[in-house]
């Protein structure tokens, strides 16, 4: 298969770490009910301080302070949240300032907005979302 000179110039040209971000452009999420969440925040909930958990949570409503959990966190759409976020998989539908740090992967959807830096072996970012912060791309770490 021949190349065009395009395409042979934009793989000689970027490093092997960019090839790679540029692949994730799609988000692959799942179809979630409220019946795969253990604990849901609901839209008319501000809640301030560290929230701790290892089961899967959404967050509907306000939630300002830090986050740290061991499992699968998502903000859904109407969601606000003010905190720095470490989980090990975070999906962005709503707004979120602060910085996100995941032992697997974020996703951030069309609807999802972010300020702050991302650190995550795996980043999505799907086409139409906001981001204003660095990505770094990890290795998987293991939790313990």
């Amino acid at each position: 298969m021949r190349l065009s000179w395009f395409a042979y110039l934009y793989h000689l040209t970027l490093p092997p770490f960019c090839v790679r971000f540029f692949r994730m452009t799609d988000v692959n999420n799942d179809v979630l009910e409220d019946e795969d969440f253990d604990t849901i925040l609901s839209p008319d909930i501000s809640f301030s301080g560290t929230l701790n958990f290892e089961k899967p949570f959404l967050i509907r409503g306000r939630l300002s302070g830090n986050i740290a959990a061991k499992g699968f966190l998502v903000v859904d759409e109407e969601a606000v949240v003010e905190a720095n976020i470490d989980a090990s998989r975070v999906i962005i539908r709503g707004s979120v300032k602060g910085n996100v740090t995941a032992s697997e992967k974020v996703e951030v959807a069309v609807t999802g907005k972010l300020v702050g830096n991302v650190t995550a072996p795996e980043i999505f970012m799907e086409t139409g979302c906001v981001f204003n912060g660095r990505c770094t791309m990890t290795q998987r770490r293991t939790r313990v």
